[in-house]
């Protein structure tokens, strides 16, 4: 008896040194999706308690304006990402057409050059002394600008434009998917009920896609949304700019948080419409029947506008760019080498991996949390935690920039009174705050992939580890890890290359005199020295070319059945 009650209690002891470290992950997941929230709260405590009040003044002088020209540019972008980026996915997935398998991967381009960089390249080309102009006014003769009209590129137009360019592909690879998973059963009842292509597709296709469609269309808005590049160069005046003018050109911190709580609304709002538009709808596959898609044959004047209709984007949104940059950095390769281009690969290099490796690793640990408890509430707070994806740069570094300063003024006054000595600025204007604002942003990147990976990884396995004597984080190093390996390095990537290309975070939160690609292009950009920054342009473009690959061949291969021949029997 006394064996069997020393047994009992070493069992017992087992169980809750289990429970003790089960609590403990828990406590430091909740705990790290606090910290994540932190600047989004920051943010919103500040505008509702302002040390220095300048919102009536905002509110009767800049925030009509700001709010008009922020609308109009989501609904111009948003509608013609919409129709380029569905049109074009429903062609290449359900039509066949002189160069289709080319666009397929081709569409996903665009996606690989900065919204701010594409702007750049089109005001170079367009402007009164770009080449276009030039070439109008020698062909007839014009002298003056009054002679003739040209639409003018830095306007809210022109950045609707170049943004529709830049952000079609994310409602193009999230249709196309759609698209990709749709049954062939449905759309063959659809054409024997009388409906052809056209009509099947605005009747069944369409619909069945809203919901990845609507997806994509969010994305997009909120990339609108964070962009500072495009609309600060192009003068347009958007919340985004306005935030960091208030900022950084009228020194109050407080204003740009109550402009920065605004944008906010406008987040939330697009969140809120994209859950509500889905709410009440139910889509679901009605048989498992998966076989090789129509392919609806497209001859002469169909194919033709189908194969231009695919070329056109890719031409204007990637092609032109790239080879504009090219052609610069060959033509003016002496003065690129005098930019230090080396120092600034290396601090992009060094900021995005670092950056990358960090969210990365907090991303999994927070899935996995999640995971081991499964609680709501801790559910909930994760969820919160990576929302910072959906809050523009510039509202984020102001959220990192007020705790930091609290707690920098905190400690500074502690050593002050008792060792007599100043401690300074610890975080503010560090590479650490510019890491710091990076994770938080694209925390949603890393989270949401790892728990994707996570969800296919049965419960059993767990278990069974379990069984045998590994904890939670031997489980998860030992199992869970090597499962998800694929998915983590995915996840690295993506968060590697947001970083390359994020400017308005990194234009507030970096050290003095520290560049990386992105602000010296931007900076030079401005300044109308395209040229000499033409190679560093470059580089963020080559850096985003691999995940355009990777989304390429993963979304060929999502559909079910998927190299499989038409009657089911695999490819040999």
């Amino acid at each position: 008896m006394k064996s069997l009650g020393a047994n009992s209690d070493a069992v017992l002891g087992r169980a809750s040194a289990r429970r003790l470290r089960f609590d403990n992950w828990t406590a430091a997941t909740a705990l790290i999706a606090a910290m994540a929230a932190v600047p989004t709260v920051a943010v919103v405590t500040m505008a509702f308690m302002p040390t220095d009040n300048i919102w009536p003044h905002l509110a009767s002088t800049v925030l009509p304006l700001y709010v008009r020209t922020t609308l109009g540019l989501m609904l111009g972008v948003g509608l013609g990402t919409f129709v380029i980026g569905m049109g074009t996915a429903w062609l290449v997935t359900m039509c066949r057409f002189p160069g289709r398998q080319i666009f397929e991967w081709a569409l996903l381009l665009p996606m690989a050059i900065p919204a701010y960089v594409v702007a750049y390249v089109y005001t170079d080309l367009l402007e009164f002394a770009g080449p276009v102009q030039g070439l109008l006014r020698s062909q007839f003769g014009w002298t003056t600008k009054a002679e003739y009209w040209f639409p003018e590129i830095r306007s809210l137009g022109g950045a609707i434009a170049v943004m529709t360019l830049a952000f079609y592909p994310y409602v193009y690879l999230l249709s196309r998917a759609a698209f990709l998973e749709q049954s062939v059963c449905v759309l063959e009842v659809s054409r024997t009920l009388g409906r052809g292509p056209w009509r099947s597709f605005f009747l069944v296709a369409l619909p069945l896609a809203r919901p990845a469609i609507v997806i994509g269309l969010s994305l997009v808005l909120m990339e609108t949304l964070n962009d500072f590049g495009t609309v600060d160069y192009f003068a347009v005046a958007t919340f985004t700019a306005g935030i960091l003018d208030v900022w950084l050109n009228m020194n109050n911190t407080s204003g740009a948080a109550q402009l920065a709580s605004v944008l906010l609304v406008f987040v939330l709002a697009l969140i809120y419409f994209e859950r509500r538009g889905r709410r009440a709808q139910r889509y679901h596959h009605t048989s498992a029947r998966y076989r090789a898609l129509p392919g609806y044959p497209l001859q002469g004047r169909s194919a033709a506008l189908a194969t231009a209709a695919c070329l056109l984007p890719v031409v204007l949104g990637f092609l032109v760019p790239a080879g504009v940059l090219l052609n610069y950095a060959l033509t003016h390769y002496a003065a690129t080498l005098e930019t230090d281009i080396v120092r600034l690969t290396l601090n992009s290099l060094g900021l995005s991996l670092l950056a990358a490796m960090i969210t990365v690793a907090v991303g999994a640990f927070l899935a996995y949390g999640v995971r081991l408890k499964g609680k709501p509430a801790l559910t909930a707070a994760a969820r919160f935690a990576s929302l910072g994806y959906a809050v523009p740069g510039a509202v984020l570094a102001i959220g990192v920039i007020i705790p930091t300063a609290w707690l920098e003024n905190t400690v500074d006054g502690f050593m002050r009174a008792t060792f007599g000595v100043s401690t300074g600025l610890l975080l503010s204007g560090t590479v650490a705050a510019v890491t710091m604002g990076y994770v938080v942003r694209f925390l949603a990147l890393s989270f949401g992939t790892v728990e994707a990976s996570l969800a296919k990884v049965t419960a059993s396995m767990d278990g069974a580890a379990r069984t045998l004597g590994s904890g939670p984080a031997a489980t998860l190093r030992r199992v869970h890890l090597p499962l998800m390996r694929g998915s983590i390095l995915t996840a690295a990537i993506l968060v590697f290359v947001d970083c390359m290309k994020e400017l308005p975070m990194t234009v507030i939160l970096r050290p003095f005199n520290f560049h990386t690609l992105a602000t010296f292009v931007h900076e030079y950009a401005s300044d109308e020295l395209l040229a000499e920054s033409s190679l560093a342009a470059l580089t963020i473009v080559a850096s985003g070319i691999l995940p355009v690959i990777i989304l390429s061949r993963t979304i060929t291969q999502s559909r079910p059945g998927h190299g499989r021949s038409s009657n089911g029997k695999a490819k040999p």
